[in-house]
């Protein structure tokens, strides 16, 4: 993901009281916790990166992080960013791995009332807290997840496409800069990240697309930047991983 000037800020710095505004390039350094935490951008856009790779989230998206995944944190745009610990006990019945989910209707006002509401209040908070993880159970992950390989030659074409994500080389041009073979590296593709060469780089160019959506930059000259040939792949591309397209992304956004 594109980095930026501004220092890293310590985890507790982040939202203390639960939400809060954060500026374009906010970033907060690798840390863990004892508990799971849902992080809801109102606006803007988060890039949650562990070890197993990023996982972005637009706007109306939240990030699920499980107990014990060291994790970092950037925003993009002037972020409204909601934060909401599930205790130990209840993060069980939502995935075992970092995520991004949709957010409806129902769960943006059981995020927003756990936020205002006080923990003095143990009975409701519990009850918003099952209405939240309820809906999180029945809500289907996004396809948001970029996973970063270790394979030295693999690491070395994502170095590559990263540096560049609107690159047009072929798998076998990347190869030949690499030292390694197209077949190879098509192997490692699917072997190491699960995903074909093709479907990585659109996922990664989806990653870079959201941000300069967020910055205000037009769906034509978004396309251009990370690598489309014309706005109709590329919203083809967006829809597909997303499950909206960019002009719609842009009105939700500026509606806020």
């Amino acid at each position: 993901m594109p980095e930026t000037r501004q220092p890293a800020t310590p985890p507790a710095e982040v939202a203390p009281s639960g939400g809060g505004w954060l500026d374009h390039g906010f970033h907060v350094d690798v840390h863990s916790h004892t508990d799971g935490q849902l992080v809801y951008a109102a606006s803007g856009a988060l890039a949650t990166s562990t070890e197993r790779g990023t996982w972005v989230a637009p706007a109306n998206r939240a990030t699920w992080t499980p107990p014990g995944f060291g994790h970092s944190h950037r925003f993009y745009g002037r972020t409204d960013v909601r934060i909401v610990v599930v205790p130990p006990a209840l993060c069980a019945a939502l995935v075992p791995h970092p995520s991004v989910f949709a957010v409806s209707p129902l769960l943006r006002e059981a995020i927003l009332a756990l936020i205002d509401r006080p923990e003095s209040r143990p009975g409701a908070h519990a009850r918003l807290l099952e209405v939240m993880i309820d809906e999180l159970v029945e809500t289907p992950e996004l396809s948001l997840h970029l996973p970063e390989p270790r394979d030295p030659r693999l690491r070395a074409v994502t170095d590559l496409l990263h540096a560049d994500p609107g690159r047009a080389s072929t798998l076998t041009e990347l190869g030949r800069m690499v030292g390694a073979s197209e077949r190879t590296l098509s192997r490692l593709f699917d072997s190491e990240l699960r995903m074909s060469f093709h479907r990585w780089r659109t996922v990664l160019r989806v990653h870079h697309a959201v941000i300069h959506l967020t910055n205000g930059v037009s769906v034509t000259d978004t396309a251009i930047a990370c690598g489309w040939s014309n706005p109709s792949s590329f919203i083809d591309a967006f829809s597909s991983v997303t499950g909206q397209t960019p002009g719609r992304y842009q009105t939700e956004l500026n509606g806020r």
